[in-house]
């Protein structure tokens, strides 16, 4: 039985309606092998979250203050190091518009209306189950359409998780396996700890965030989305992260450096010019600290561990470079090439560039139609 609802009444009107349907055909709901309360559950969170997804889609974004100072220095920048393919990334960067957006399904929580949900409205899976975490579920769309945030509810998990889809490269990069001991250097705000944990269950996932106040979005993320039986394998700390390769050597399977970075689409929209001309100058500075996090990282992996190091900037002095400068000072560690089993299968969605052949690493450029990015990243195994 199909059913299509013009809704033009008041929510709380919708719902009383409704319930009054459901109670006078409950008999016949229950014969269909379905009870009324979970019918009634259904087209309830059917109903709220299709109508915040139409009004979240109508409504236009706030407009953001374009920082002149930022886009002259990365016109100047990126021009010479995207080979070409700047002037598309500045089109897409330029328009918030046209930004998409992905769904990260939490497997923790019951999702199947929420599938059904999206699946009607468009979207459809990212990751195909020959991937490599076939278990992470994220939704996209193929237009600049953004599905409404989920409010906490108590007692209950949240279903999904909104975030650029790119976001999941360095998780997937990783390959968490179950059992392993986990280490996310830079947590916060703790949407590639959440995909961590969609792909495996790691013995330990140890997120890590120095900063007060993004800490405590991290530990409210990681509650509203992960069951208490999980409490004893997941932890959060708050240490200086260049400090992990000596008070925790080896210790780690897998770390994420998901470093600090100049982020070209928050940079870019900066709120004054003075606060532009600070980000810049910080930029400059940026890839000390990135070399030292990644330094650390590698001393806190055990032999034949990975490492990977992630940005969401174009920058090659923040990317290539820092990886290169790493390298050179740690004969032990070697990149891994991304490009034949990572970027190609999944280039249907991203756009990865080859600017700079040889160096293992990727860097994701957003372009018309694969909005997702930017992004780097960069796998290395410590070895044996």
């Amino acid at each position: 039985m199909n059913y299509c609802l013009c809704i033009k009444l008041p929510f709380a009107d919708i719902k009383v309606l409704l319930s009054r349907f459901l109670t006078t055909h409950c008999l016949a709901f229950a014969g269909g092998g379905f009870s009324s309360v979970s019918i009634f559950g259904f087209i309830n969170r059917f109903v709220s979250t299709t109508l915040s997804f139409q009004q979240a889609t109508k409504r236009h974004k706030k407009e953001r203050s374009l920082c002149q100072q930022v886009l002259n220095h990365f016109d100047q920048q990126y021009n010479e190091e995207l080979c070409g393919l700047w002037a598309s990334a500045r089109a897409v960067l330029l328009d918030p518009h046209s930004w998409q957006y992905g769904i990260m399904l939490n497997r923790f929580s019951a999702v199947n209306d929420i599938t059904q949900i999206l699946q009607s409205q468009g979207f459809s899976m990212l990751l195909s189950q020959t991937d490599p975490c076939p278990s992470l579920q994220c939704y996209i769309h193929p237009y600049p359409v953004r599905f409404p945030s989920q409010a906490h509810r108590p007692g209950q998990l949240k279903q999904y998780y909104l975030l650029n889809a790119a976001s999941l490269l360095p998780v997937l990069a990783l390959q968490v396996r179950e059992g392993e001991k986990v280490l996310d250097l830079c947590s916060a705000p703790g949407g590639k700890a959440l995909a961590i944990m969609q792909c495996a269950t790691p013995a330990v996932l140890h997120c890590n965030e120095p900063d007060p106040h993004r800490r405590h979005r991290l530990t409210k993320t990681l509650e509203s989305f992960l069951p208490h039986s999980l409490n004893s394998r997941v932890t959060v700390s708050a240490q200086d992260g260049r400090s992990f390769g000596q008070s925790e050597a080896g210790l780690y399977d897998k770390v994420l450096v998901d470093a600090p970075c100049s982020n070209d689409r928050s940079w870019l929209y900066s709120h004054s010019s003075q606060q532009g001309e600070q980000r810049l100058k910080e930029r400059a500075r940026m890839p000390v600290l990135q070399a030292q996090l990644l330094r650390s990282a590698l001393s806190a992996v055990r032999p034949g561990g990975i490492v990977v190091y992630s940005t969401c900037t174009l920058s090659s002095s923040e990317n290539h470079a820092v990886v290169d400068t790493v390298l050179k000072d740690c004969p032990e560690a070697e990149a891994e090439d991304l490009w034949e089993d990572f970027a190609v299968p999944l280039s249907k969605n991203f756009t990865f560039t080859s600017a700079h052949p040889g160096h293992g690493g990727q860097t994701l450029v957003p372009q018309p139609g694969k909005t997702w990015g930017p992004m780097f990243l960069s796998r290395i195994r410590r070895r044996d």
